[in-house]
């Protein structure tokens, strides 16, 4: 006989979960009674949302779902944010929340962290919601989790258990059924045979790639060569071709250099995007004629037919289904049209770039080329959004930020910690700007608990100097965004971090590179007005 807590920690461990983020409570606590004898992990954020977004900079880097474990009530509406950014970006993130028990659940009478139905509120952040009525169908309901994350599109999944189900003995010491893998599709032949009829008889193929088509990165790269065609990536494809690749597009979708290159290009083939406004602005859905040469790619059948209704649905995972289409293409010699028009485009953007986004890019090719590999987890702050313009990524999964979907802020942080448990072996540098970082400010105490070397590169502009521009613009008075800015070297000191400043581009260069090297945590402050940003010409 075992507890039924245990028994759940035994059944994550089986599905290979190395790493549980939460905060033990009083509703949670049988679930620690199995953690701690475990090969899993605990991480502890001082916030839950900053538990989403640690697990969810784990899945993005990871390819494997970051798990919590969450409290009743308070605990699920802290971490709802972070779930909203998950869903919104098909991040893979399993939540695991305590709930009232039989005859306290709905009650109304103010039981301890009562809400009245919490699976309502998750319903809306989740791929499902699930309460748990019955020891014995624990197991099926992972598996049916697991099988969302491998075959469908990896939002998130939450299953709640009534406090006290966690405390039952069971008759089962572990899981009863072994693990079985769910393969994701592949489009049907006969789709895959059309859309390659399509782009053999193209003269001006374009791919968009977007953060779906992460995984097919060599598939991609291979298919694009095939047909000499540019690669458009997604804010959240960047990096599918690498950093210097002639047929590699690393620019905003919703710029005019790409809608002139969608206007020109006579086949569309988009693997894994939305198309949504975030990347592609509104301008994209007002641009009903460009359906007529669209071939889609996408896990999810409903997603095909939203924002640009294409001419060729292929329903499928993004590898599987590049893997199946490629050979059916024709192999072009280099006909100059790829790299010419991918050549063309990144001019254009150059031309289209004010003098501080030009600076800010600058910034991150810098992190990029001076720390090789180097993971880059952006908030929402001006840096992140000239990046999202034009940063070219070495590699995918290497830049991604919370600027695009859901759109939160406090992200860069938790998420990075999250991005260097999943691949401790590269340096991970969170950008974040003064505003943001003081969301989730108490997840330093986090990164220095866990150990991990870690790197802070702090944009401040002492406010929300984006949200200013754009009062300022629309003429309302500014107001709410001229906040008070602490000393962040004293709050990094007290956090155990080193901090340093730096002026110009090479002086980054120079502190990132030291920190690398040594495994420190720091914070390297960069003030806006020093880099010279408020003073470039717009």
């Amino acid at each position: 006989m075992t507890k039924f807590g245990r028994f759940v920690v035994e059944c994550l461990a089986g599905y290979g979960v190395e790493y549980v983020f939460g905060i033990p409570g009083v509703h949670t606590i049988e679930l620690y009674r199995g953690l701690a004898g475990s090969a899993i992990r605990h991480v502890t954020p001082r916030h839950e949302q900053g538990a989403g977004f640690m697990a969810d900079g784990y899945a993005r880097v990871s390819g494997k779902p970051g798990v919590c474990f969450i409290i009743t009530g308070p605990g699920l509406t802290n971490i709802a944010t972070a779930m909203g950014q998950a869903y919104s970006d098909s991040i893979p993130m399993l939540v695991i929340s305590t709930v009232n028990s039989a005859g306290a659940l709905g009650s109304g009478e103010g039981h301890l962290h009562e809400l009245p139905d919490q699976r309502q509120l998750m319903r809306q952040v989740t791929a499902f919601s699930h309460t748990i009525h019955d020891p014995e169908e624990f197991e099926t309901v992972l598996a049916r989790a697991f099988a969302t994350f491998e075959s469908s599109r990896p939002r998130p999944v939450h299953i709640e258990i009534p406090v006290e189900m966690l405390a039952r003995h069971v008759g089962f010491a572990r899981p009863p059924h072994g693990r079985v893998p769910a393969a994701p599709p592949a489009a049907h032949p006969k789709a895959i045979a059309e859309a390659a009829r399509f782009l053999n008889n193209a003269q001006r193929p374009l791919l968009i790639a977007g953060g779906g088509a992460t995984g097919a990165a060599r598939e991609i790269d291979d298919l694009a060569s095939r047909l000499q065609a540019p690669v458009l990536m997604t804010i959240n494809g960047r990096g599918i071709l690498a950093a210097g690749h002639p047929l590699g597009l690393s620019v905003s979708a919703a710029s005019p250099a790409a809608l002139d290159l969608m206007e020109r290009a006579d086949v569309i083939l988009a693997i894994g995007t939305e198309l949504g406004p975030t990347d592609f602005d509104e301008t994209l859905t007002s641009r009903r004629s460009l359906g007529e040469k669209l071939v889609r790619v996408d896990i999810d059948p409903e997603q095909l037919m939203r924002s640009l209704r294409p001419a060729i649905g292929l329903v499928g995972d993004s590898k599987a289904t590049i893997e199946a289409l490629g050979p059916a293409v024709r192999r072009r010699e280099v006909d100059g049209w790829g790299r010419t028009a991918a050549s063309h485009a990144r001019h254009a953007l150059a031309n289209e770039l004010t003098a501080a986004q030009r600076i800010q890019i600058a910034m991150l090719e810098t992190l990029r080329d001076t720390l090789p590999g180097v993971i880059i987890v952006g908030d929402s702050n001006q840096p992140v959004y000239a990046g999202c313009m034009g940063f070219a990524a070495a590699a995918p999964k290497t830049f991604f930020n919370s600027a695009t979907g859901y759109g939160t802020l406090g992200y860069g942080l938790p998420a990075a910690l999250g991005a260097k448990i999943a691949a401790p072996e590269l340096p991970v540098v969170a950008l974040m700007g003064d505003g943001g970082l003081q969301f989730t400010l108490a997840e330093l105490g986090s990164v220095t608990e866990h150990g991990a070397p870690l790197i802070v590169v702090l944009w401040n502009n002492n406010g929300y100097h984006e949200i200013e521009k754009a009062m300022v613009r629309a003429d309302i008075d500014p107001l709410g965004v001229r906040i008070f800015t602490p000393d962040f070297r004293s709050i990094a000191t007290a956090f155990d971090w080193r901090h340093e400043t730096a002026r110009n581009v090479a002086e980054l260069s120079t502190i990132v590179r030291n920190a690398a090297a040594t495994g420190a945590r720091i914070v390297v402050e960069l003030d806006e007005a020093v880099f010279g940003i408020e003073d470039a010409s717009e």
